[in-house]
């Protein structure tokens, strides 16, 4: 018998697949086991997830597996971004024009030692940014990669008034892919992707635009550093093209905005729900409430693609910016 999978499972695999800890591991085979048929054909699958559930549990519980220290980031917002790159290349310095946040920064290396999380706004949807310590061939965390491998976002900093921006970039790519992270312009449906490895959407960013020799190094860095990955230059200290790096982020994360409605009253159109582009209207449901999803009737649009409140089918694929009016 065919297993039938949804969707909504393909996604919480392909999240198992690339989770880089334990603790990351055994939440998505809880979302694999919610999300999965229940019937015949998927009586070995789910068994095996049991298996790996019962099996995660046991080392999470062992007293070797406590005595190692980790990191966890608790996803907020629109996305999770992870910022990362040699020392001195100004990550906390960009983190903070972006977020606002107040991060410690100096002028020697390694200053961040731990993670630092902010939101970053892009209009009226928030955006998880999370500076980690710098990657080194000479020094890193051991947690810092597993972390990263579970955000949604790279964004991949180097310096463009240092002399020896070509060399740390070599030595950066080289520690990232050594540790099962292939960045990607954009990822590959998960049936194509290599299980062992997470991908994860990246942008360069060459940062400190405002150096006298900018421009010449990002010429060269262009010419030599063959990468096919999104490249901007932007600079913390003059703000240049910060927001522009918002909005493509915004795009490039693949989400989109969906404002809520009670019926005979405006929509709040002060705290969006975020969703993946591609969305149909049962996906907004179950995200506004359970019950909606199990007892939805139908449900009014106003928005790009449909006349002011249209009546819509549950499988209506939603659109940046829709407001909607569910009706159980």
């Amino acid at each position: 018998m065919p297993a039938n999978l949804t969707m909504q499972y393909l996604k919480a695999e392909a999240k198992y697949k690339s989770a880089g800890t334990s603790e990351e591991k055994l939440e998505c085979l809880h979302e694999m086991m919610r999300e999965i048929p229940k019937h015949k054909g998927t009586e070995k699958m789910r068994a095996d997830i049991k298996r790996r559930v019962s099996q995660l549990n046991k080392e999470l519980q062992s007293p070797k597996n406590k005595k190692r220290f980790s990191y966890r980031i608790e996803k907020q917002g629109g996305g999770c971004i992870t910022l990362l790159g040699p020392p001195n290349s100004g990550k906390s310095t960009l983190l903070n024009a972006l977020t606002n946040a107040d991060i410690e920064t100096a002028d020697y290396p390694f200053t961040t030692r731990e993670p630092h999380q902010a939101m970053m706004m892009y209009e009226d949807v928030p955006i998880e940014l999370v500076d980690l310590p710098p990657i080194s061939d000479q020094h890193s965390e051991h947690w810092i990669l597993p972390l990263a491998r579970t955000s949604d976002m790279i964004f991949l900093i180097f310096d463009l008034g240092n002399d020896d921006l070509l060399d740390d970039a070599e030595m950066v790519f080289n520690l990232i892919e050594k540790g099962k992270i292939k960045m990607v312009e954009t990822a590959p449906d998960p049936k194509e992707q290599d299980i062992h490895f997470a991908y994860i959407p990246t942008l360069i960013l060459l940062n400190k635009w405002d150096h006298p020799n900018a421009a010449d190094n990002k010429e060269i860095f262009l010419e030599l550093f063959d990468r096919p990955l999104p490249t901007y230059h932007v600079s913390a200290a003059s703000r240049e093209n910060l927001e522009n790096l918002k909005r493509i982020t915004f795009d490039r994360l693949d989400i989109l905005r969906v404002y809520s409605k009670n019926p005979g009253k405006d929509a709040d159109m002060k705290q969006p729900y975020i969703l993946k582009r591609g969305s149909e209207l049962m996906d907004f449901a179950r995200q506004v409430h359970k019950d909606f999803a199990d007892n939805l009737n139908y449900a009014r649009a106003w928005g790009e693609d449909v006349y002011d409140g249209q009546r819509v089918d549950r499988h209506y694929v939603l659109h940046d910016k829709d407001v909607v009016e569910l009706r159980a």
